[in-house]
């Protein structure tokens, strides 16, 4: 694993701990000799993970919508930024640029964000492992509600199980390394570690 990619929000939420998970995420993530994938802007919770991993002396590469360069304010100061026409192009290029996916605390935005990937994941179109950071219990009524699509029978548990999980920053990136890929049956019959995500892509398959 070499590029973590991270969805997060243009706010800084109500509560201080949002603002500080992403500046330990943003700080783990350099440390580990990782690099960030992000949105690109330079507002809430975005800029906060962004300038963290930058002063950590870690990577850091956004991907920003024309449209979005002024009101997400874009960061020019980053180790590159890459401007793109629309936000399928973001999120394309963003998961692209990573092996490894993870949704912090954010809006309907962030929401949107790691659904795609995951869903992405469930069907085999890519590989790369997809994690909460659920910082003060955030992301909790949506694993309940994954937890409810499995009970009505709309995900298999298998599925379900792929969404990772964590309160720390430091297990999630743990758990992101170590994620073991096996499904089999419907769309996929692949067994890779996150080691290898790097390079295993769909068209692997």
């Amino acid at each position: 694993m070499k590029r973590v990619c991270v969805f997060c929000g243009s706010s800084f939420g109500k509560k201080n701990a949002y603002r500080e998970a992403a500046q330990r995420m943003g700080q783990q993530i350099a440390q580990q000799g990782l690099g960030l994938v992000y949105g690109g802007g330079n507002v809430g919770l975005m800029g906060e993970v962004a300038n963290a991993c930058l002063n950590a002396g870690g990577e850091v590469i956004g991907v920003i919508p024309e449209k979005l360069a002024t009101k997400e304010i874009a960061h020019w100061e980053l180790t590159e930024l890459k401007v793109v026409k629309t936000m399928h192009e973001r999120k394309s290029m963003m998961s692209d640029l990573s092996d490894a996916l993870i949704a912090m605390p954010g809006g309907v935005g962030t929401l949107e964000e790691i659904i795609e990937t995951f869903t992405w994941l469930q069907l085999g179109f890519q590989l790369k492992p997809c994690g909460l950071l659920d910082t003060l219990g955030y992301y909790g009524q949506l694993q309940g509600f994954l937890d409810h699509m499995v009970e009505e029978g709309f995900l298999k548990l298998q599925h379900r199980d792929m969404m990772l999980v964590d309160a720390d920053e430091s297990a999630l990136l743990e758990k992101l390394k170590n994620y073991r890929h096996r499904i089999e049956g419907k769309w996929i019959d692949q067994d890779v570690t996150a080691a290898s995500l790097a390079v295993k892509t769909a068209e692997d398959i």
